[in-house]
């Protein structure tokens, strides 16, 4: 499949700020910036659902907090559950216009809040949900979760034991539910990221964006690095920028430049990756040009 013609995007990011300039995010918090430009898209009028994982800390203990609009503090697995409860009772007040949305880390997601995630993406439940993965638990001390990659570093999987398995595939999981809408999004392309929670705002039912979001004492990077890691990520087809439809239509919206880079000037930035030899770098690189090609085929196929 060839890269179609594509146009400058309008980039224009809302001036509204509604984080507060102070919280105790860590430096270079993918997290915390993908929040602020998650807020600055939904608008004022949204209820922000966090389970436990790094933004139920950041958000600060009650009665203090770093958001302007209202936040629901939950159980680690039940983002979902409350999230779906949360919106039916706006649907009985008649609220329609007030935005649902989840924020919850990969553990929170791909392992121990999956099972209410599914049942209510299922039920196609009104409300938006996110998860910024930053690849491990990271709050509770940088251990292995599922969407972990192969051969990572983490304190559960140290160096002699690296992780064996790939990384769980969320948003494939999330488009075989048939929900309206997932996406997938990163910091370093915030004009595709506002444009991505607007479309999820506009949408009727349950949408999934999977944010890639760096974590500098969980991946061992530089807390200056974290926009150009995301961008790397982008480039070397590791984490492609697309969106699913109906479980169908897919649509990927930046194509990595000349062809995209190597896979190992994204690996080489992170100490978690410092220990791979040559032979597993390109043993990810085949898996990373394997995934990507799948990708250009569904893209393809849903091609009208």
């Amino acid at each position: 499949m060839r890269e179609p013609k594509t146009y400058a995007r309008n980039y224009e990011i809302p001036e509204e700020e509604l984080t507060y300039s102070g919280s105790v995010s860590c430096p270079g918090c993918g997290a915390t910036l993908s929040m602020r430009y998650a807020l600055k898209a939904l608008g004022s009028n949204t209820i922000v659902v966090i389970p436990a994982c790094c933004w139920s800390i950041i958000a600060g203990p009650f009665p203090y907090s770093s958001l302007t609009v209202p936040i629901f503090h939950t159980a680690f697995e039940t983002a979902g559950a409350v999230s779906s409860g949360i919106s039916a009772a706006l649907d009985v007040l008649g609220k329609k216009d007030t935005t649902v949305l989840a924020w919850a880390g990969d553990g929170g997601t791909f392992d121990i809040g999956l099972q209410a995630l599914s049942g209510a993406v299922e039920r196609n439940e009104d409300f938006i949900y996110v998860c910024y993965d930053n690849e491990a638990y990271m709050n509770t001390g940088i251990q292995r979760s599922s969407a972990t990659p192969w051969m990572a570093w983490t304190t559960t999987t140290p160096v002699r034991h690296p992780k064996e398995e790939p990384k769980k595939d969320i948003v494939a999981i999330m488009a075989a539910h048939r929900i309206p809408y997932a996406a997938t999004a990163t910091v370093a392309y915030p004009d595709d990221m506002i444009a991505k929670f607007r479309k999820a705002k506009s949408i009727r039912g349950a949408k999934f964006i999977h944010i890639l979001s760096p974590c500098p004492p969980g991946w061992k990077s530089e807390a200056s690095d974290s926009i150009k890691l995301t961008r790397l990520a982008v480039q070397s087809k590791v984490f492609p920028l697309y969106e699913i439809e109906h479980g169908e239509k897919v649509t990927i919206n930046v194509w990595p430049k000349d062809g995209g880079v190597p896979v190992s000037e994204y690996l080489r930035l992170q100490g978690r990756f410092r220990h791979l030899s040559e032979d597993a770098i390109a043993a990810i690189q085949a898996e990373v040009d394997r995934n990507w090609e799948r990708l250009l085929k569904k893209a393809e196929m849903s091609m009208p």
